[in-house]
């Protein structure tokens, strides 16, 4: 799972996803819309899984996440860190590499905070690329080349007024880099229509497959299961 903004776990639900299986919550920094539901998350495993969880979760962040898991069991309490099953936080430098058994998860310092990462995960000779909130910067493009599935953010119109997120225009140069197989837009912002945004992509320069994330839809990346 990566990145748990407000309503993420109800989502996951209502769309008929096994929330309660996930095993890995990596995320890119610490703005609400990315970090808030990681109480709900650790309260539905204890209290609403199908069945009494076994496995550990696992949070990785970037620098700074242990800070934020200080506060917030201050706020919340001690289910934060023992919420009756095992979870490991795990505190990553911005460029670092996390691994277990399933998973290798690599970082690379992003144009958004102080503190902001983007994410290439690679699972079983797979990978998937995930911008986080990020700025335009030419270093991200060829960190992120080759994934089969890459997500990114694209917040802003053109011409873009700000230089901490995305616009159409940036997203084709990240692309054009980053020559994913799949791209996938997300975190728009108004004016934005989800509905003009790939062809404003296209119009800007990148022939690949663009199209705009929808709640509850699935990529293949592959052979492998959709993700």
């Amino acid at each position: 799972m990566l990145d748990a903004g407000p309503g993420a776990v109800h989502a996951l639900a209502r769309h008929g996803k096994p929330w309660w299986k996930v095993g890995h919550l990596v995320l890119t920094h610490f703005h609400t819309d990315h970090f808030a539901d990681l109480p709900h998350l650790l309260f539905a495993l204890k209290w609403a899984s199908p069945s009494p969880r076994t496995l550990p979760l696992h949070v990785i962040g970037p620098p700074g996440l242990r800070g934020r898991i200080d506060a917030l069991r201050a706020a919340h309490g001690d289910f934060i860190t023992h919420p009756g099953f095992d979870v490991v936080y795990s505190e990553v430098a911005r460029d670092g590499i996390w691994t277990d058994d399933s998973v290798t998860l690599r970082f690379a310092p992003s144009r958004h905070t102080a503190d902001s990462v983007a994410v290439r995960a690679e699972l079983g000779g797979r990978t998937a690329g995930y911008t986080g909130d990020t700025g335009p910067d030419p270093w991200l493009g060829r960190f992120l080349r080759g994934c089969g599935l890459l997500v990114s953010e694209c917040a802003l119109a053109d011409p873009a007024t700000a230089t901490n997120h995305l616009s159409p225009a940036s997203v084709a140069a990240l692309a054009r880099a980053a020559n994913p197989a799949n791209l996938v837009l997300t975190h728009l912002y108004p004016p934005l229509d989800a509905a003009a945004v790939p062809g404003l992509v296209r119009a800007a320069g990148y022939p690949g497959r663009v199209v705009c994330a929808r709640d509850g839809q699935q990529f293949t990346i592959g052979e492998a299961e959709p993700c």
